[in-house]
Order: structure tokens, then C-alpha cells, then sequence
């Protein structure tokens, strides 16, 4: 493996390093202990869900491929899964939202693992099933479980800005090192161990069984509107009432979605942007790489979070600018530096200047999950959020659906500059949310104002002459 992955890893992990080593006071939020053996629990339980989902990663695809299917045949099998999560994924939502999202968990656990169980047919009937479960399974871990952290931290008491401790370092844990450690075992299990491209979905469904007993002994319930005269349709119509009626949802919404398909579909292609002619590149560790990055960004949110005086609106601007302009990178090479690639070989200079762009985009990826997460718990009302959240995730599944159909039918370099574009408009559709919470936020501390001039007013008026 050549020298430049080895150097750049060391250079990010030095820098990953000196952000969490070198906070001072002003980098860090004073909790209490109460607080912190609830965020402990609550790390623990998310580590293990996204372990279980980590360890499938890296061995989907080879899976199929081992059962013989081709480039189409696994092209409809994720689809399927974009698809499950788009249809039933709002309906297993406002189930949270109703029956307890302690209980979606619990759900979530049970589903992936009869999808990992699936992965030892090579039958694709049985296949298809699995990814329609995966599909489902990722919804709820998208919106079930930070429900119930939201619903549980506010019922405790807690702080607000304590949150956003929760947020940050879950991903630094959950979406960084634990992503690392898994593609590590993952590795371990198939290519050490020689125990076959199902071994780490049995691992995974171990480490999901361990989290869900966890849960299961530990968690209390909570709800968002449990009334027993709503059904579906009533919960469908107050969630689309609050996105339409509220500027601040729909905006944060349609942000959610532009960073999260642009993401989803860099995950596709920056293995063809790396390697355009059959160059030999370490896809273990480039992933790894990333995670690092991305472990770099949640680090730096959460100084930023820190800060009081410091709107997440008006930092994530810059977040979604940065990002545009890293996934100009591939068009950038191929104008100026490889329009034509050289045969096989190593990693290309091009291919260098795009991975060190890519790991730009992925410390903006760090910076967006617990950003995004702390905006959803101040916005999305309670009674709804787990409902609401899943909505966001329809026009998310519609347009990776879309991409994953017409992926061959458009150059590299116009995807890569559709993501970029629309990564740019979510940099103004920040700032607009940015305006219309400045202008809430006025409104009400007015509001507050005069109910308080007029509270003294009456008093004075009551109150008999000596």
C-alpha cells in the first residue's frame, strides 16, 4: 500500500487526537453525574445498534456476488431496501410516536436480525425479504432512537444544551470509531478467519440481540401522542400539518434531505472516482479514512455546540458551502489534472487530490449528524417526531432510489456536480432557517415582553392607594 494513505491516516488521526485531547472549559458543557450515567446508557445501546449495522456494510455487496448475482440483480435488491424504508418507514414511525418508542426499538433490534438471518439464502426471493426487513430496520434506527433520547432527557429534567453531548459524542463513537473497529472485525471474520461473507451478519445479530436485553432492562417508555382515538391517518394528517404550518420544519426537512441524498450517493461512487481504470486501491482502509474524518467533524461540532452565543443555524451555512465545494474535487481533476486516467497501477495524483477532498466531505458529514440532531430536537414537536422524522426520509429513498436506477445513464463528473449543487442550496436553505429562527425568536421574546407589561400594568392597577 502506497505511502500517501499511510500519511494521511497518521496526519487526520494526529489532528482527531489533538481536538478531543486539547479542550479547555469553554469546549466542554458542565453536566451532573445523573446525566451522564444516562448518556453512558444511552451510548452503550447506540454503539451496539450501529455496530450490528456496520458490520453488514462492507459485506452486502459481496454477498450477493457470491451467490453468483449480477450488477442488475443487486441493483434491485437495493433498491428494495431505499424503497422499504420510504414506504413502510413513516408508518413504523407514528407507531413509535403512538406505542412507545422504547418499543420501535426493540422492534428495530428483532427486524435486523431476521434480516441478518436472511443473508444465509442464497435464494433471492428470501434476499429481497431481507432488504425489504433492512429497510424497515434503518428507519427506525434513524428516528426511534433518538425519539426516545429526546422524550426521556427533557422528562429528566435535563438541560437543553446537555443534548447536544449526547449528539456529538455518539457519533464520534457510533458513526467513527465504532464504524473502524467493525470493518476491522468484519475483515477479521472473513478474510483471517476464512468463516465466509455471512460471518459478520451473525455478528452483527449477536451484538443487536446484546443491545436490544439492554434496552429491554433499562429503557422506560415514552411516547409522542399515545391518544387512543388517533389512528394512522389522524397522526399522518398532524405530522403534514406541522411541516406545511411551520417554516422551521419544512426548511429543516428539505435540508435533511439535499446532505443526506448527496451523502448516500457519494457513498456509490467515490470507489469509481478513486479507481476509473481498474486502479488498485485499499478499500478497507479509505474507508477507515473516512471514519476518521468524520470522527474529526463530530469532534469539532461539538466545541461548536459548546458555545452558547453560537447558533448551529449560522455555523452549518459554512458546513454546507465547505461541502459543495469538496464534491467539486472529481470535476475539478478531471478538467485540470486526469481527464484521462492511466491503466491499472496505484492510486493516480488525481485520485490523491480527490480522496484528501473526500475526507473534506467527511468531516462536514461528522459536523452534520449532531448539528442536524440538536435542530430536529428544537424544531420537531414532540408528539410527532418520530413520525416527522421519517417523512423527511421520503424524498431522501425517492432520490437514491432514483440514482441507483440511472447511475450508468450520466457521467461520474454530472453526479458529482448534482450532489455539489444541491449541497449548495442546502447552504441557502440554512441560512433561510437561520432568518426565520432569528425572526421567532424575536417574535416571541416581544410577545413575552408586552404579556409581562401588561401583567404589571394590571397589578399596578389593582393594587389600593395608601
Amino acid at each position: 500500500m502506497e505511502f500517501f494513505f499511510y500519511a494521511l491516516f497518521a496526519l487526520l488521526l494526529a489532528l482527531c487526537c489533538g481536538l478531543e485531547f486539547s479542550k479547555g472549559q469553554n469546549d466542554r458543557v458542565q453536566t451532573s453525574s445523573a446525566f451522564e450515567a444516562f448518556k453512558n446508557n444511552y451510548l452503550v445501546v447506540y454503539c451496539l445498534m450501529m455496530a450490528g449495522d456496520w458490520l453488514q456494510g462492507p459485506y452486502v455487496y459481496a454477498l450477493y456476488q457470491h451467490y453468483g448475482y449480477d450488477q442488475g440483480d443487486i441493483g434491485r435488491l437495493f433498491i428494495a431496501g431505499f424503497g422499504s424504508s420510504m414506504i413502510f418507514g413513516t408508518i413504523v414511525g407514528s407507531l413509535a410516536d403512538k406505542h412507545g418508542r422504547r418499543n420501535a426499538s426493540i422492534i428495530y433490534c428483532i427486524t435486523y436480525i431476521l434480516s441478518c438471518f436472511t443473508k444465509h439464502s442464497p435464494q433471492y426471493g428470501v434476499l429481497m425479504v431481507g432488504r425489504v426487513l433492512g429497510g424497515i430496520a434503518t428507519s427506525l434506527l434513524f428516528s426511534a432512537f433518538e425519539s426516545w433520547l429526546v422524550a426521556e432527557h427533557f422528562k429528566r429534567g435535563y438541560e437543553a444544551q446537555w443534548l447536544s453531548v449526547t449528539f456529538s459524542k455518539a457519533i464520534f463513537l457510533g458513526n467513527g470509531l465504532v464504524a473502524i473497529v467493525a470493518g476491522l472485525i468484519a475483515n477479521t471474520l472473513v478474510t483471517d478467519l476464512s468463516l465466509g461473507p455471512v460471518a459478520p451478519f451473525d455478528a452483527a445479530a449477536v451484538l443487536l440481540a446484546i443491545g436490544m436485553a439492554v434496552i429491554m432492562y433499562t429503557w422506560p417508555e415514552n411516547y409522542g401522542d399515545a391518544s387512543e382515538n388517533k389512528g394512522l391517518a389522524t397522526q399522518f394528517k398532524t405530522a403534514l400539518t406541522a411541516i406545511t404550518s411551520d417554516e422551521k420544519i419544512a426548511l429543516l426537512g428539505a435540508i435533511q434531505s439535499l446532505f443526506e441524498g448527496s451523502m448516500y450517493t457519494f457513498v456509490f461512487l467515490w470507489t469509481p472516482a478513486l479507481s476509473p481504470n481498474n486502479q488498485r486501491i485499499p478499500h478497507g482502509f479509505i474507508f477507515a479514512t473516512f471514519m476518521l474524518s468524520s470522527m474529526i467533524g463530530s469532534s469539532l461540532a461539538s466545541r461548536l455546540m459548546a458555545r452558547q452565543n453560537l447558533r448551529v443555524e449560522l455555523y452549518m451555512q459554512i458546513v454546507f458551502s465547505v461541502a459543495s465545494v469538496s464534491l467539486l474535487v472529481p470535476i475539478l481533476n478531471f478538467v485540470f489534472i486526469e481527464p484521462s486516467p492511466p491503466e491499472g497501477g496505484g492510486i493516480t495524483a488525481g485520485g490523491q487530490f480527490q480522496l484528501v477532498g473526500f475526507c473534506l466531505f467527511e468531516v462536514c458529514v461528522g459536523i452534520f449528524w449532531p448539528s442536524i440532531m440538536k435542530m430536529r430536537s428544537q424544531y420537531i414537536p414532540e408528539e410527532s417526531r418520530a413520525t416527522i422524522m421519517n417523512f423527511f426520509r421520503i424524498p431522501l429513498n425517492i432520490f437514491v432510489c432514483v440514482v441507483l436506477y440511472n447511475v450508468s445513464a450520466f457521467p461520474m463528473t454530472a453526479m458529482f456536480g448534482m450532489c455539489s449543487f444541491f449541497l449548495a442550496i442546502a447552504a441557502i436553505l440554512q441560512r433561510k432557517l437561520m432568518a426565520a429562527a432569528v425572526k421567532h425568536a424575536t417574535y416571541v421574546s416581544a410577545t413575552v415582553d408586552n404579556w409581562e407589561t401588561k401583567e404589571l400594568k394590571d397589578t399596578s392597577d389593582t393594587v389600593p392607594a395608601i
